[in-house]
């Protein structure tokens, strides 16, 4: 993998030139909001707020940005490398961890938490270097990331597909296809999703949702949130 200008913390920002190099042809979606698939409704989806930036089932993408758009979680805690995520998000990527590396899938962590300040520096560079246009289809505009909930986490395997979709060939990429939801996390953008969540495969992208959703998202096979709230795709900034 070929190192890109430095991120805001000094490390090397993947050169993304060959994954980035087509543009997406989304699939067009028809109507205003995503049609709720059917699924079992013994979860009472309105359990938690989609809308609080504090609440683990918050919805944040190109349509909806955090409010306030300078969120930042008053119960940040260490996971290790120097990354953070909130309290409840942390216990749960431990016990991830833990389960990973038994069954021989280990991995490493990426990032985690970024600040609005940090998001804006990072999305500002890839522009820099590829455009707008184009990096908003892998990088968040500060406001709109999840990484700002303290909610979500970048993993990787090897150095060669960190940050690349073949994470998601890897034995920790599989493993975590399969056996996230067990711990409450989910891969927030699959391959195929990009209509709907306005990115491409990010198969390292974690994001935690508590085991009840994240279950009951894997039984009834719903991919994305804007799917099981019923809301609409949000495939470019409004």
């Amino acid at each position: 993998m070929t190192a890109g200008p430095a991120a805001p913390d000094g490390s090397a920002v993947p050169d993304r030139s060959a994954a980035a190099t087509d543009p997406i042809v989304a699939p067009e979606v028809a109507g205003t909001l995503l049609e709720a698939p059917q699924i079992d409704v013994g979860l009472d989806l309105g359990r938690h707020s989609i809308d609080d930036p504090t609440s683990i089932w918050v919805v944040v993408n190109k349509h909806r940005p955090l409010d306030p758009e300078r969120y930042e979680p008053e119960d940040l805690v260490a996971i290790g490398g120097g990354q953070q995520l909130r309290r409840e998000a942390a216990a749960a990527f431990a016990g991830l961890e833990q389960a990973a590396a038994d069954a021989g899938a280990g991995f490493s962590t990426s990032t985690a938490y970024r600040s609005h300040g940090f998001q804006a520096g990072l999305h500002a560079q890839y522009a820099a270097r590829w455009g707008v246009e184009r990096a908003d289809t892998f990088s968040a505009r500060a406001g709109h990331s999840e990484h700002q909930t303290g909610l979500a986490v970048d993993v990787y395997e090897s150095s060669a597909c960190r940050l690349q979709a073949c994470f998601g060939d890897e034995t920790a990429g599989m493993w975590l296809a399969a056996h996230a939801h067990e711990h409450g996390f989910i891969i927030r953008y699959r391959d195929g999703d990009h209509a709907i969540t306005g990115f491409r495969y990010e198969p390292w992208h974690l994001r935690y949702v508590g085991v009840d959703l994240a279950t009951h998202m894997n039984d009834e096979g719903v991919t994305t949130l804007e799917e099981v709230f019923g809301l609409e795709p949000a495939p470019d900034y409004l």
